[in-house]
């Protein structure tokens, strides 16, 4: 979407990062509701409402005259480009029908609460003890996961914001680079999401997240690198530094929520998880704006200030180890 503000709309990289942060901060009206909805039982109805609202939006891209070409972007399928418009549309039909499908199979497992959630009692999670008192001391306070939340999940807009913005304006790059960083992306999270997430459940939900931020944190050190190198290394360089940031995606995705559903109050589940998921929605609201500003300032600015952010991020999620020290 970003690469087709800039070179569709012929927009400047701020102006189009601005439009991209008014459109999410126009969705996130719903997630206070979404809460309150879950803690009265819903479970799998929500999720299939998420899915047939998608269903909608992509219905609309389909009949929007240039929705064919944002639908480019969003996805950076790279044989998609070599369909036309026919193939494009094609594509935003399938994934429609892909919204409708998941929508039905995820209402069809029927999954109601009847009792307050235990996803906070989970035996499995190091964070936790024997007592409620331990596991209350064994994690960081909501307000500040939220908070750091914030930070971290500008990694997501890293594939989809950063890494384009840097590869066609700054390095002038082909975009078809750019949808190959989405690509390999999309792959690495669809076929290592859960594996990753297994082999990290050694650790404490809080210590695979603040790994996460580590991460996450070397990766944008190694993109300010990159961009420094010759030109025709800097291209190839960045692609594969976009591997340890997916990395990074991957263990923040997998600890995260499952961290914020541990240290939730049990009766208070579903507004824990719409507080976590409207500081995620904030934090992709902001982020092209942020980003593209910082971009405008140099590489430097970019990932510095990513840097640090993340680094202070992280050390707020892992304060609590003196504690269980």
């Amino acid at each position: 979407m970003l690469l087709y503000g800039i070179d569709v709309l012929h927009l400047a990289a701020l102006t189009a990062g601005l439009a991209m942060t008014a459109a999410v901060v126009a969705g996130l009206g719903c997630m206070p509701v979404v809460g309150r909805w879950l803690d009265r039982g819903a479970r799998s109805a929500a999720v299939a409402a998420s899915m047939l609202v998608r269903v909608i939006g992509t219905v609309l891209l389909l009949a929007a005259p240039a929705g064919h070409a944002a639908t480019v972007w969003v996805f950076a399928v790279t044989a998609s480009l070599t369909g036309g418009t026919a193939g494009l549309r094609a594509l935003a039909a399938g994934t429609a029908v892909s919204y409708l499908l998941s929508a039905a199979l995820a209402y069809s497992v029927r999954v109601r609460a009847s009792a307050p959630p235990a996803a906070a009692h989970d035996s499995t999670s190091r964070d936790t003890g024997p007592a409620p008192r331990a596991r209350r001391t064994a994690v960081p306070p909501m307000r500040l996961l939220l908070a750091a939340n914030v930070i971290y999940v500008f990694c997501l807009s890293i594939p989809e914001v950063a890494l384009p913005l840097v590869l066609v304006t700054q390095l002038h790059a082909s975009p078809v680079w750019a949808a190959a960083v989405f690509v390999i992306n999309t792959g690495l999270v669809v076929a290592f999401q859960v594996p990753v997430t297994v082999w990290m459940s050694r650790f404490s939900r809080r210590t695979a997240l603040a790994i996460s931020g580590v991460v996450i944190s070397v990766s944008y050190l190694g993109f300010l690198g990159s961009v420094e190198l010759p030109h025709r290394w800097a291209v190839p360089a960045i692609v594969s530094v976009s591997v340890l940031s997916t990395l990074g995606e991957l263990i923040y995705a997998g600890s995260s929520t499952a961290l914020v559903a541990a240290t939730a109050p049990e009766h208070a589940l579903g507004r824990a998880l719409a507080r976590f998921q409207l500081s995620t929605g904030f934090s992709l609201a902001i982020s092209p704006a942020i980003i593209t500003a910082l971009a405008a300032c140099g590489p430097a600015a970019l990932w510095v200030s990513l840097t640090a952010a993340t680094l202070l991020a992280t050390a707020a999620v892992a304060r609590p180890s003196a504690a269980e020290a």
